[in-house]
């Protein structure tokens, strides 16, 4: 590893591999990466107020994410204690259903394996969004989110597959209780242990 974590952070924060497919926005990657870091989260991409703001989480799904988490906004961005590395760092833009557009599929192979290096203290790494659970998963991933997040049991303590805390998903999160009785507990309490 002969690249430190600044460099490789202003490599990745100047990255325009996807600039044509991007347009009309441009590129703004948007990461956290710390050596301290315990927690990562790997979500899907920034949304348009993230975008915006150039703060990951920074909306109604970073609100309810840190919920779930139970920790206040100091806490999820110390980035010694928390790393951020979506599937996809820059805004993909808005599909024809106005939802965002997935995250670009280059992303993650060329950035996550090269961050992690420098981040030997991760001991739970959050897949939030079928995306992230694919990569990081491979064939162990389900057919569907829901079947995986289920699984979540099968994994190895240290990945902890989650649906994505969009308002989009609120219907999803009220049809299957079992997220909040049993995933929840179960990720809070991982959390906590991390940071106690």
């Amino acid at each position: 590893m002969t690249e430190t974590l600044e460099a490789l952070s202003a490599r990745a924060r100047a990255c325009r591999l996807c600039v044509d497919a991007l347009r009309p926005f441009e590129p703004r990657p948007t990461f956290r990466a710390h050596p301290a870091a315990r927690l990562l989260i790997v979500g899907q991409a920034p949304g348009s107020r993230v975008y915006e703001t150039g703060i990951p989480w920074n909306d109604r799904s970073g609100d309810r994410l840190r919920d779930w988490l139970q920790l206040d906004r100091d806490q999820f961005y110390d980035a010694t204690r928390v790393a951020v590395l979506p599937a996809g760092f820059c805004y993909p833009g808005v599909d024809k259903h106005g939802g965002d557009k997935p995250p670009r599929p280059i992303c993650a192979p060329t950035w996550h394996a090269a961050f992690r290096q420098h981040m030997p203290d991760i001991a739970l790494t959050l897949l939030i969004g079928s995306y992230a659970q694919r990569f990081y998963l491979g064939a162990d991933a389900k057919k569907s989110l829901g079947a995986t997040v289920a699984s979540w049991r099968d994994h190895p303590p240290s990945l902890l597959p989650l649906p994505h805390p969009s308002w989009r998903n609120t219907a999803w999160l009220r049809r299957n209780p079992w997220f909040e009785c049993d995933v929840l507990p179960a990720l809070r309490s991982r959390v906590a242990a991390l940071f106690a």
